[in-house]
């Protein structure tokens, strides 16, 4: 009896499997084939110049690029990837649009644990020295390779990436045409990560001899800058709003322009303040209300992964669009 019983529930096994065979077999035409994994839309360069900060090159190049195209640069934020913020930004769209050359330099584990450049060490932020010349080698091979303009190169950087923008104009000022530093520090606010922690949570202590100095010991005697927005949500808990007003200040005395020039303006977004020179702004500070730490977009589409990039955040106005109009980065 027991045995009969083993039998019958072995065969029925057996029959239960064949027809979930079968039926795999009829649905099976009906079902989407696996799509192709899709090729990366930021390719890597793996020799591009000595690379001293060993950093890594990635870029976004549109397929119908126009002859002199502009190269906007972006530097990412820590605990971020040029993917991550590429798709959250959209800036490979905007490059797609308007015929640009995207450059995301990215920082390895290896360098900074938490992938963040390190604009607080001063051998990674000297001239031709570090990861600022890891940067410039970057551009000068995707300006060549892409046949770029080279009096249309722009860069922005978010929080690290934000602080090393403002070390590569320092240094560097001919190679920019404009530049944004979102949610960063001054340049030469401390020299180790301890200060450089307790300056993003406390602000960044002026100077005796002013912000400006900073920028004067690195290249003495320059009175013309390329012009810098700044950028700066007024809820950030991990960057004081008082380091942008000290970029500001900064860069205000760089221009050696009349700080109580400023022009403000109310915004539905928060505040505008400018400072201009010669008929042309100069420095911009631009003052997010109620945003943490992070780029402001007006609407944050998640990565094709379904992700999202935390330091990409809605808000009434899109840095990466008003940059485009501060460039004069048009729709084709």
């Amino acid at each position: 009896m027991k045995l009969g019983f083993t039998k019958s529930l072995s065969g029925l096994l057996k029959t239960r499997r064949r027809a979930a065979r079968l039926l795999e077999k009829a649905w099976s035409p009906l079902r989407r084939k696996p799509s192709r994994p899709e090729r990366p839309r930021l390719q890597t360069t793996a020799a591009f110049g000595s690379n001293p900060g060993r950093l890594v090159m990635k870029t976004f190049v549109p397929a119908d690029l126009p002859s002199k195209p502009a190269l906007v640069v972006v530097l990412h934020g820590c605990r971020q990837t040029p993917e991550s913020l590429d798709a959250a930004s959209g800036f490979s769209r905007l490059a797609r649009e308007r015929g640009f050359v995207v450059l995301y330099p990215q920082q390895i584990h290896s360098n900074n644990a938490n992938k963040c450049f390190n604009w607080f060490r001063p051998s990674e932020v000297a001239r031709d020295r570090g990861e600022v010349l890891s940067v410039k080698q970057m551009i000068d091979h995707a300006l060549k390779r892409h046949r770029a303009d080279r009096t249309r190169v722009y860069i922005v950087g978010l929080s690290a990436g934000g602080a090393m923008t403002g070390s590569l104009v320092a240094n560097y000022p001919d190679m920019f045409a404009g530049a944004a530093i979102v949610a960063g520090m001054p340049v030469g606010a401390v020299r180790d990560a301890m200060s450089a922690l307790r300056a993003m949570k406390s602000g960044a202590a002026p100077p005796s001899d002013g912000w400006g100095a900073r920028i004067a010991e690195i290249s003495p005697g320059r009175r013309s800058w390329p012009p810098i927005s700044i950028w700066q949500g007024t809820a950030d808990r991990t960057v004081n709003p008082a380091n942008a007003r000290a970029c500001a200040d900064q860069w205000v005395e760089a221009n050696a322009v009349d700080r109580s020039s400023v022009r403000v303006e109310r915004k539905p977004w928060g505040e505008l303040s400018s400072w201009n020179a010669g008929g042309a702004r100069r420095v911009s500070l631009y003052s997010i209300h109620g945003m943490g730490h992070g780029l402001p977009v007006k609407s944050r589409k998640p990565a094709r992964s379904g992700s999202t990039d935390p330091f990409v955040l809605t808000a009434d106005i899109s840095a990466p669009v008003e940059l485009m109009r501060l460039w004069r980065l048009p729709r084709r």
